[in-house]
Parts: C-alpha cells; structure tokens; sequence
C-alpha cells in the first residue's frame, strides 16, 4: 500500500471503490437479517407472533431516524470519522442482537443496529465526492451495486449461517465483519471535512427539510424515486403470498432463493452509471419509468408462468435500478457542499414510498389477490411516468445542466483543489 495523492482524473482507485461497495452492501444487508429467522428466533425467546414481528418494524423505524438524524452529519462533521464511528458502532449493537437473552433485547439491538447502519449512506456520498465528475455516475452505480446486493443476498446468507451454527451466528459474523469494515475505511478513506461547519446540528436538520422547498429538482425527483421504491416494494411484499399458492406452491427456503434473481438487475446499476457519464441521464430516467410500467404487463402474467414471472423481475429490478442511479447522479450533481442533506431527504422520501408501497400491499391482497398487486404496482409505476414528463417540462434549465456535467467535466481542465491524501488498495 503507497501513500499517494490522488489524480486530477480521478481520486477513486479500484481498489477504494471495491471497499466502499462491499462496505455499503455489509451495512444494508443487517436490516434484513432477520427476516427468514422470525420463527427460530421467537421459539428460543419465546417471542409471540406480534413482538418476533415487531423486530422487522423496528428495524425500520431505526433506519428511517438514522437517515433523518444522521446522515446530514456528513455535511458537518469529518466525513471518514462519521462513517467509521457509524460502522464500528454497528458493530458493538449487532453484538447486542447476538447475546440477547430476551426479546427486548434484541428489540433494543435491533433498533440501535438499525439506527447506525446508515453508515452506507455516508460512505455512497462520499464516493460521489471523491469520484472525478465524468466518472460520477458510474461510481456511484457501482457502490450502489453493492448496496443492492447486500440487500437481495442478506436472505440467502442469513438462512445458510443460521443452519451452520443457529441465528445468533448471523449476528455474530455480522458484527465481526462490520468491525473490520470500520477498520478498513479508517485505513483507506481519505480526511474530509464537512462542508456545513457553521451550522448548529438544530440547523442542519432544518436545512436538509429545507432543500425540498429550496431544490425543485429534488422535490420532482424524490416523487419519482418513492412511488419507483413503492412499486419494486409491491412485488417483493406480495412475491411470497403467490409463490406458496397453487399453482407454484414453494417452499419458504425455494422462495428466499428466489430473491437472487434480483441480482441481475442490481448488476445493471454500473450499466446506467455509464450512460449517465456519457450524458445522457435523463434518457436512463425516462427509459427507467417506461420498463418499470412495462415490466407489471410480464408480472401480471406470471400468476401462472414462472417464465413470465422471472422475466418481469428482472426487468423491474433493471428499471428500478435505473431510476434510482440516475436521479442520484443528477441529485449529487446540484450542490457539492450540502450533498449529504440532499441525500438524507431523497432517501427518508425513498423510504416512505417503499413503507406505503409494502403497507398498501397487503390491503390490495386480501380484497383482490395478484391482480389487485399488479394494479397496484402499474399504477405506482405510471406514477414515475407522469412525474417525469412534468419534471421534463417545468424543471428544464436544472435537468438540462445535470445532463451536460459529464460532458462538460470531460471537456474542462480539472480544477486545482486541495486533493485529500489517499491510500491506495
């Protein structure tokens, strides 16, 4: 490993980039732990249905306060000292989860692990920031490609290491890697200070709300991104409901594998970083909302044909991917200095969509089944439609400066900059 300082064409090695991805990937997967775990957990803690629930509710609620309360810090405070305190901190609380001897515990662990697991959601900013502006949106498709992952895969490997040595043995391993992960970003990450030092902390939070009412482009945005989440969380929530009924009739295991065909649209994120490069953002937002609305057509007719089924999941996960990587490389592009608070309304917007898409999910299927889902999920992604086309039409200056950046950035001599130090992996 070499000191050096980072070049004028691009701050971000391999190396740091394969680190920050597997970085946001091990974070996100922690929330999601549990969820296949349910019935162990609560037969050894002796948990009702309601409170080993509960947890997967909880896990939420942290997440969604930690996206409010603390990734805005990233505007305020040294950037790598926020995010490795965030992941060494989810370290010690998943060590809670992994000892807990009764549901309050792991309640209260879970809550707390949730809470500090945004630590990803500094670190994809962080990447941004580092990224050369013509390589913006591939840098970010691929961190985000990470984060999916850990989202789609956290199942899989949940159930594997709770057959190997019980469920306190994902936590184990969990917390574990989460510390060497704090360790290795105190190690590669550069120093970089926030740029919002003469904010109070009351003042950020009042400053990341107002960038809904100061940013346009993100109010528009933020309604694109949420009702996309909202439809993607509709299929997700309703998958399992279809595929233990005639005329699939799967086991729960065959059905947490299926979730690895998600990976085949997370793959896409760096696809759609790179035409983002290349200029042409709002075409990879546009095409994004059509293949998401198209993509309900394929899942509708999978209510009796897997071929079908797998092909609409796949082309809603590509779609979705390419709505959110899209609006991420516009949204970073607005205002370097408070990218952090940009980022923390985006994604508490995102959330809500992806909580109201589940919450409305189940309603739809017990009054109208699949295709009561499927109306559902269409309408939400036609939603993305309609508020791209406005977006398009009363928001053209931004839009049409947000797609121009890459190609300005290749055309201009970098700037000089103070270049933070960097080691290189």
């Amino acid at each position: 490993m070499t000191m050096t300082r980072p070049r004028t064409d691009g701050s971000l090695s391999r190396g740091l980039l394969l680190l920050m991805s597997v970085a946001t990937g091990l974070a996100a997967a922690g929330n999601y732990f549990a969820q296949p775990l349910l019935d162990l957990i609560s037969r050894e803690l002796a948990l009702g249905p309601t409170l080993a629930a509960l947890t997967v509710t909880v896990a939420q609620g942290g997440y969604a306060l930690g996206l409010i309360l603390l990734v805005p810090l990233g505007d305020l405070l040294e950037r790598r000292r926020l995010a490795v305190s965030l992941y060494a901190a989810t370290a010690v609380f998943l060590l809670v989860s992994a000892t807990a001897a009764s549901g309050t515990v792991l309640l209260a662990g879970t809550a707390l692990t949730a809470l500090t697991s945004v630590g990803a959601q500094v670190v994809v900013p962080f990447a941004a920031t580092l990224a050369d502006p013509a390589e913006r949106g591939r840098v970010v498709g691929t961190v985000m490609t990470g984060l999916m992952l850990g989202l789609l895969l956290a199942r899989t490997a949940s159930g594997a290491l709770s057959e190997l040595g019980g469920w306190r043995t994902v936590y184990w391993v969990h917390a574990v890697l989460m510390a060497l992960m704090a360790v290795l970003l105190r190690v590669f990450l550069p120093r970089l200070g926030g740029d919002g030092r003469r904010l109070s902390y009351p003042g950020l939070l009042r400053s990341t709300v107002a960038m809904f009412r100061y940013e346009p482009l993100l109010r528009w945005r933020a309604g694109i991104g949420a009702l996309s989440l909202a439809s993607f969380s509709v299929l997700w929530t309703a998958l399992t409901f279809l595929l233990v009924r005639p005329p699939y009739g799967w086991s729960e295991s065959a059905i947490g594998l299926f979730g690895l065909v998600g990976v085949a649209g997370a793959l896409t994120a760096t696809v759609a970083g790179r035409l983002a490069d290349r200029g042409h953002v709002q075409i990879v937002t546009g095409a994004g909302t059509v293949l998401l609305l198209a993509s309900w057509l394929a899942i509708a007719a999978g209510a009796r044909s897997l071929v079908w089924l797998l092909v609409g999941v796949i082309v809603l996960d590509l779609a979705h991917q390419a709505v959110l990587n899209s609006t991420q490389n516009v949204l970073y592009a607005l205002s370097p200095e408070a990218r952090n608070r940009i980022n923390s309304a985006f994604l508490t917007a995102l959330f809500a969509g992806g909580a109201a898409g589940s919450a409305l999910t189940s309603v739809l299927w017990v009054n109208g089944g699949w295709t009561g889902v499927c109306v559902l999920g269409a309408a939400l992604s036609a939603g993305t439609v309609v508020l791209r086309v406005l977006e398009r039409s009363q928001v053209k200056a931004p839009a049409r400066a947000a797609a121009t950046a890459a190609r300005t950035a290749r055309s201009a001599a970098a700037s000089s900059r103070g270049a933070p130090v960097v080691r290189n992996l």
